[in-house]
């Protein structure tokens, strides 16, 4: 082992300050004051403006589109359709890996979906590019399209992100043909869209054969992969800036169609373009979360411990692409069963292709699985809450594997007692407010799995004693890079003012992507690993210095803390990194470091994060409008790096799972295909008034297997207990049980007046 390496595994100790700090965001200030600069804010000299024209249909062709009249538009430069597009390096419907997707980039004149783009207009400014894509006038050869459940179905062999889609464990057929009392119920969700508040953009510039681009990306690399791919570049001639992200949520993890169709107009026309879609057009070409129908069947002994989960799901794709959301897997880890059968079936449709969204699977699959779940606990008798602890899985039960950690115990007890939950009568309709409301209270258990990609970063020591941390990494809005800058200044034994952080670019240390819940493990484990790489290459020069007070401390350990060096043994023997720089003749010292799962732990254990929420609602008994008055939820995470922002991200995550609840749905008109309310006024999402008294709790949960750093996830996990209990809630106030996604007023009123 060389020395560098010895000092890396060896029992040095570093003590920052860091790490676990209710820390503000470091660009708070630069977002308040209007300084962030995000992609469309970016305006080069000779600026284009590009705009795409989408279709109005959802399945057929387009047999004409006007150019002349928007070409004699003064402002237009130029129109691209599928005529004269620039050629491409790639065929834009090839995948060159299974989690690629085809793109619509003009390459021929039919139409797969509505708000496909059909043809980009550039212009001088903004609106006379608006005009002139008005102009061309589409008119279309139809067919008549589907947009619906209702059509053949296939066995889904792959989906997600290349899941099997069977899975089980034991004999499910013998084990619910034995049991005492079963349970079948069938779960409907919508078609949601991602609806971030910065749209899709790209602002790019050509010179010669390297280009620039401003885009929001979760993904520098990837994105810059595509580009290469498509136009025939070397990588290394592509720059993808991406400093802010507006909210990305899964949509942004991959290049979309209209970024790249934003490069091809900057090629055709030899000027930057800017191409930003419109709120409409961000319902098709970008993907969205898939309408799903599931069907779970619960098995029980006598006592009501389960013993057979069968968990079937029928998920929408389009009709050129393959993306099945994998829902039935959220039924994989949660509850103890002595045989569990997860299968997927999909249907095509005539829609943009789905693609990942906030906790794909997991949201819609743990919706369906905590309202089966409550069914099954009415139905035996028990308190749902302890239904759940009588079912609580103590290893994985598809696998049998021990869980790195699992806190859930501690979550369903910490949430119960803050959010007073002893003492809930068991039949629905017994509550009452001060306002006459039927009150109902409802639990569900929250479950994201702990991911790790791979991500690399470079950490340096500079001769004035600071530092520099350098990695691609991504922030969306959730604070991502103020937790990355603390495990940097960590790792450095620095304060984190003198820690200089760079990030957000393609041409830095690729990060990989800021998505699955597994961005802060990733490239936070790559940044600690640089440091601390760095920290030994600065602690060899020491030890292995005469002059230095530190020399021949190898065997002992050093100490890297507050910008020095000291022996782990006596702390007043050490020097700064500044001598010990100047003394070797080194400007500065530099370290590199990776972030990947480790294989003996990804096949030893089962990794999962995991939380309990406790919702409240009241109903108006005549108009049944569903109004959240509480949500508290206790939440397990591994280590904590900075709760101010953890707490923000279980805030963010209750609050959408409030909206999948009762607001989220994209309504299709069946006859022509499109989506009837694709704006914010329409596609309802929550707003202040919705949003009730929320409460978060950090349960303390230590993992010394998940990753070097002991982090999970944070992002996701809470929509996924919310959903389910609000509906049970819901149940539980009103007697009402809605099977279907989004509850609404009608849902409830149509029950009633059945009797």
């Amino acid at each position: 082992m060389s020395d560098i390496a010895s000092l890396q595994t060896g029992a040095r100790l570093r003590q920052g300050s860091n790490i676990g700090q209710p820390m503000t965001r470091r660009d708070g200030v630069l977002k308040v004051t209007g300084r962030a600069t995000y992609a469309a804010d970016n305006n080069p000299e000779g600026l284009l403006h590009a705009v795409v024209a989408a279709a109005t249909i959802a399945r057929g062709r387009v047999s004409r589109l006007d150019v002349a009249a928007a070409k004699a538009h003064p402002g237009v430069v130029a129109v691209i359709t599928p005529e004269n597009r620039p050629q491409l390096a790639a065929d834009p419907d090839d995948k060159p890996n299974p989690l690629a997707f085809r793109l619509d980039l003009l390459q021929s004149d039919a139409v797969r979906y509505a708000g496909q783009p059909v043809a980009v207009v550039i212009a001088t400014s903004l609106e006379a590019a608006s005009e002139g894509a008005a102009l061309l006038a589409p008119q279309y050869e139809v067919e008549a399209p589907r947009v619906d459940l209702g059509g053949e179905s296939f066995e889904a062999k792959i989906v997600g992100p290349g899941f099997p889609g069977r899975a089980e464990s034991g004999d499910f057929d013998a084990e619910y043909a034995a049991c005492d009392q079963t349970l079948e119920a069938t779960y409907e969700t919508p078609a949601q869209y991602h609806n971030a508040m910065e749209p899709h953009a790209i602002v790019a510039r050509w010179d010669g054969d390297r280009i620039e681009i401003d885009t929001p990306t979760q993904a520098p690399a990837i994105a810059l992969g595509t580009v290469a791919r498509f136009f025939g570049i070397a990588p290394e001639n592509i720059l993808i800036r991406s400093p802010f992200l507006g909210g990305g949520f899964g949509s942004k993890g991959m290049l979309a169609g209209p970024q790249v169709l934003g490069v091809m107009a900057a090629k055709m026309v030899g000027a930057p373009v800017k191409l930003v879609l419109s709120r409409p057009q961000m319902y098709g070409p970008v993907g969205h979360r898939a309408q799903t129908r599931q069907t779970l069947r619960l098995g029980m002994a006598a006592d009501g411990r389960m013993t057979a989960i069968a968990h079937h799901t029928l998920a929408a794709t389009s009709r050129f692409d393959d993306f099945v959301e994998p829902a039935s897997n959220a039924s994989h880890a949660l509850y103890a069963a002595k045989a569990i059968r997860a299968t997927h079936d999909a249907t095509r449709i005539d829609v943009g292709t789905p693609r990942f969204m906030r906790a794909p699977g997991e949201a819609p699959g743990s919706a369906a699985l905590e309202c089966a779940i409550d069914e099954a606990a009415f139905a035996a008798g028990i308190d749902p809450l302890d239904f759940r602890l009588r079912n609580y899985a103590e290893v994985e039960p598809m696998h049998g594997k021990p869980f790195s950690s699992k806190a859930l115990r501690e979550c369903y007890l910490q949430g119960a007692e803050r959010f007073g939950w002893a003492g809930r009568p068991l039949e629905p309709q017994k509550l009452r407010d001060e306002k006459g409301r039927l009150v109902g209270r409802g639990v569900g258990t929250a479950q994201f799995p702990a991911i790790m990609f791979e991500g690399k970063a470079r950490a340096v020591i500079r001769a004035d004693g600071g530092g520099l941390a350098e990695t691609s990494a991504e922030d969306m809005g959730q604070g991502a890079w103020t937790a990355l800058h603390q495990i940097a200044a960590d790792s450095l034994g620095l304060a984190i003012d003198a820690v200089e952080f760079r990030a957000g670019s393609s041409d830095l240390p690729d990060a990989g992507i800021a998505g699955g819940s597994g961005h802060t493990a990733t490239a936070g484990t790559a940044l600690y690993r640089a440091g601390e790489d760095a920290i030994a290459r600065l602690t060899a020069l020491a030890v292995g210095d005469r002059r230095s007070p530190l020399f021949g401390a190898g065997n002992v350990g050093v100490v890297a803390r507050d910008g020095r060096l000291s022996r782990q043994d006596d702390e007043s023997r050490g020097e700064s990194y500044a001598a010990i720089l100047a003394r070797a003749g080194l400007s500065e010292i530099e370290g590199s470091g990776r972030g990947v799962a480790d294989p003996a732990t990804e096949e030893a254990y089962a990794k999962y994060a995991h939380g309990a929420v406790f919702a409240e609602v009241a109903v108006d008994p005549d108009l049944c409008q569903i109004r959240v008055t509480r949500l508290t939820g206790a939440f397990a995470a591994g280590r904590i790096i900075n709760p101010r922002l953890v707490e923000s991200q279980y805030y963010g995550g209750m609050v959408w799972g409030l909206s999948f609840a009762l607001h989220e749905e994209a309504v299709h008109d069946r006859r022509s295909g499109r989506i009837m309310n694709a704006n914010l006024a329409e596609y309802h999402v929550p707003v202040n008034a919705d949003v009730p008294s929320l409460e978060a709790i950090l349960v303390e949960e230590d993992d010394p297997h998940v990753n070097p750093l002991g982090v999970k996830g944070v992002g996701e996990i809470g929509i996924t207990g919310t959903v389910g209990a609000i509906a049970n809630a819901v149940f539980h106030a009103t007697g009402i049980r809605v099977r279907r996604f989004p509850i609404l007023p009608a849902d409830l009123l149509r029950e009633m007046a059945r009797g």
